[in-house]
């Protein structure tokens, strides 16, 4: 048989991979900015009958559920990549793929309650690398989908795709469930001040006032 050279391997890799790869992660992440714009939010919506600073509280312990998923899925992608120095489990990448899909259906209800409860903000740096991310996030999800099917793409294509994932999750839960526990603050994105041993939040439009993702 004869070898593939590199002019077949570049075609291999090339047009409809690409375009499937590219569209999915775009096509996704402009319609859940859409779905901000076309939603209406309530400040007041439910996430599992929670409401205002209760859902809050659920919101950000969901998100520490879905940071540990996203930190099982880097150490155990590492290890099938061998980039680790012990034998690789049988179970491993059984154990990947389950926690893969478990962080983005347990990022499901968060995302719900933000795009019902807030939609898409721009109100300080925090919430609006908050707003960006949640959107690519789920981006990057359908071109990580497509880099798993497709025969088209470099070999790179999928790691690539699973570290965006990881790193908009680590944003997200950066700019939410660590500004929650941290007193309503997230060091380097949000300008606050302090009152005695409370934190509230500065708005370039004056006044301090406390709000959710």
């Amino acid at each position: 048989m004869a070898q593939p050279t590199p002019s077949s391997l570049q075609r291999r890799a090339s047009s409809p991979g690409w375009l499937a790869f590219i569209a999915a992660a775009l096509a996704v992440s402009a319609t859940a900015y859409l779905a901000t714009r076309l939603i209406s939010p309530d400040i007041n919506a439910s996430l599992f009958g929670a409401r205002a600073a209760s859902a809050l509280t659920l919101k950000s312990w969901l998100a520490n559920g879905v940071l540990a998923l996203a930190a099982l899925q880097l150490y155990s992608a590492l290890w099938i990549y061998g980039r680790m120095p012990w034998r690789q489990p049988q179970w491993l990448a059984r154990a990947h793929r389950i926690s893969g899909r478990a962080a983005i259906v347990l990022s499901l209800p968060i995302a719900y309650h933000c795009l019902f409860a807030y939609g898409f903000r721009a109100l300080d740096a925090r919430t609006a690398m908050h707003s960006i991310a949640g959107c690519l996030l789920y981006g990057a999800f359908a071109a990580k989908l497509v880099a798993v099917r497709s025969r088209r793409l470099p070999a790179w294509a999928l790691p690539l795709t699973g570290a965006a994932i990881a790193t908009t999750i680590a944003l997200l839960w950066y700019s939410s469930a660590l500004w929650y526990f941290n007193g309503f603050d997230a060091p380097g994105l949000t300008p606050s001040v302090t009152t005695g041993s409370t934190k509230h939040i500065a708005y370039p439009h004056g006044g301090t006032v406390r709000h959710g993702y």
